[in-house]
């Protein structure tokens, strides 16, 4: 079986969640999974994979610095691979915003680095008010307020579909 690289950008652990989905699905369909903070990009070198997933989150319309940065300067070598990219964010919990193609956080992202791998995916994220601070809080509050999205501030909100997590896993 294949040697799979799954690397993830997080804020609030949502992404790293969903990869660990994904690398427990990948293992037990018998592939040998490396799950890695992007942060730590240095650690694993992509050359020593077949396949290379990243996933990263959004906050406030932005994806971490890291992630562009990492797929520009790995551009080259990602394009010998099989390789896949995945979003999370909360926009993502609308119909009209969970695909790769209507999602714009994703559009934008590949547009600026100039890479579009063969196997992408969008997936509605995790709002955790308790856990956020007050400036947050009450920002995301606000902004769901505009869009028609939950703002009882104690609440926990699962957006994720987790069987479009599992079936994105196993097309890998």
């Amino acid at each position: 079986m294949s040697r799979i690289l799954l690397w993830y950008s997080t804020v609030d652990g949502q992404t790293r969640r969903i990869c660990e989905r994904i690398q427990a699905i990948a293992e037990h369909a018998g592939h040998h999974v490396t799950l890695a903070d992007l942060d730590n990009h240095d650690a694993f070198s992509p050359t020593h994979f077949d396949t290379v997933v990243v996933g990263a989150s959004i906050r406030y319309g932005k994806y971490r610095p890291i992630v562009a940065r990492y797929l520009r300067s790995h551009r080259a070598i990602l394009e010998k691979r099989k390789c896949a990219f995945f979003t999370v964010n909360v926009v993502a919990r609308k119909a009209d915003k969970d695909a790769p193609e209507t999602n714009p956080y994703m559009g934008k992202l590949l547009k600026e680095i100039g890479w579009r791998p063969p196997l992408l995916a969008v997936f509605a994220g995790r709002l955790d008010y308790p856990r956020l601070g007050f400036l947050d809080r009450t920002v995301i509050r606000f902004i769901m307020l505009l869009t028609n999205g939950p703002t009882d501030s104690s609440g926990v909100f699962e957006f994720t579909d987790w069987a479009k997590v599992e079936a994105f896993a196993r097309t890998l």
